[in-house]
């Protein structure tokens, strides 16, 4: 993939110079959605899918972006000189966005860069194609410029400063934090509230894990999230009248029990429910993959798919029929959806010996009810973001 990515830029932009790769995976979240913004827990890993990049510093600055993800785009050129906030109108919005980020953040960036960039995410499936592209390109301007002192969790701080307020989405912090800190065969147990995290060796003896994607595409802009994520908010509001909290994550499920009915609105209820109970499944969860118990991992991971179906209402009809005909399904330990919804993916934990089974009876089911065909990856857990060698 990398040697492909530099005959594309040599190709386009000559081979000569300091041309240097970097590689930021894609990430599934396990459990714990429509948490990190509510101050609760997630579970994401970074995957061994994700965005290749090969750039070179001009002596000007100008910008010239390439996607081969995006081949009748062209060579998309700008400048340095021309942020425009939300209003890029293109995949480029993900690096220029990142730029903008760094010289906010007192990392000035003077000088343009020529960029081809391939990812074999599959796009708007909630796996965090734009993430990727905002943390590799964090990555590579860290390098470029010799910015030694940025860590990769200012990398992923950058990203989602960079995703909510250049690209309008109020994302929380899960996708950055788990693209640039990732770990292979291990998960992140990420306490959005303060970033303290640790690392959960993902061991599924027999099994593995299954990514089914809907091909319903979702932008997150345009998408209902931003609504959510102001549901919350205000539910947060009315707790806050009667109990002293600073998130909905601090709640338990008898804490909130006792001060729901300060929410006013049956409908804000219902979404406050599901970041307080996301978040306690999220913690149970990680307690029975270490007691090696991936039954109840399994469990709790179909029950967050109900909460999500239910009290959030983010899944559909794609992902939902994805879930379902996965429960039907022998060799099937758990399957949620993942990511923000809307479509996207669903994530499944399949015993090895069921996984052909479990591709062939799910994508029949969900073509002759959907009307088109499902895509499925059988996925590693990889590293993070950094320089490729």
């Amino acid at each position: 993939m990398k040697q492909q990515v530099l005959d594309c830029f040599a190709k386009l932009f000559g081979g000569e110079g300091d041309i240097r790769t970097y590689f930021a995976p894609g990430r599934v979240n396990l459990i714990g959605e429509h948490t990190d913004y509510n101050g609760g827990h997630v579970f994401p890993c970074a995957l061994t899918i994700g965005t290749y990049m090969a750039a070179r510093k001009r002596e000007d600055r100008k910008l010239r972006f390439y996607s081969m993800n995006f081949e009748k785009l062209g060579v998309v050129e700008s400048s340095l000189d021309e942020f425009q906030m939300g209003k890029e109108g293109n995949w480029t919005a993900y690096p220029k966005g990142m730029m903008w980020a760094f010289c906010q953040k007192g990392f000035p960036v003077e000088q343009g860069f020529d960029i081809v960039l391939y990812g074999n995410i599959p796009n708007g499936s909630g796996l965090s194609s734009s993430a990727s592209v905002e943390t590799v390109t964090g990555v590579m301007l860290r390098d470029m410029f010799g910015y030694d002192t940025i860590s990769m969790i200012d990398i992923a701080l950058y990203g989602q400063f960079s995703e909510n307020n250049y690209n309008g989405v109020n994302c929380g912090i899960m996708d950055q934090f788990a693209i640039a800190m990732g770990k292979k065969d291990c998960a992140i147990f990420l306490d959005t509230s303060d970033l303290k995290y640790e690392y959960a060796p993902v061991k599924l003896e027999g099994a593995r894990i299954v990514i089914s994607c809907s091909n319903k595409k979702r932008g997150l802009g345009d998408s209902k999230y931003n609504e959510r994520r102001s549901e919350c908010e205000t539910a947060l509001a009315e707790i806050q009248k009667v109990k002293d909290i600073k998130s909905l994550g601090e709640l338990t499920e008898e804490e909130f029990e006792a001060v729901k009915d300060a929410i006013k609105d049956p409908v804000r209820q219902k979404r406050a429910k599901h970041a307080v109970y996301e978040n306690q499944r999220t913690v149970q969860a990680v307690a029975a993959l270490k007691a090696n118990d991936i039954a109840k991992f399994g469990e709790l991971m179909n029950a967050s798919h109900v909460s999500l179906r239910d009290d959030y209402e983010v899944t559909g009809i794609e992902l939902d029929t994805l879930v379902e005909e996965a429960w039907n399904c022998p060799g099937v330990i758990g399957s949620r959806m993942t990511g923000a919804g809307f479509g996207g993916c669903t994530v499944s934990i399949v015993k090895t010996e069921d996984i052909d089974n479990f591709i062939a009876k799910v994508g029949a089911a969900y073509k002759e009810k959907i009307g088109y065909a499902a895509d499925f990856y059988v996925v590693d857990i990889g590293d993070g973001a950094g320089v490729l060698k």
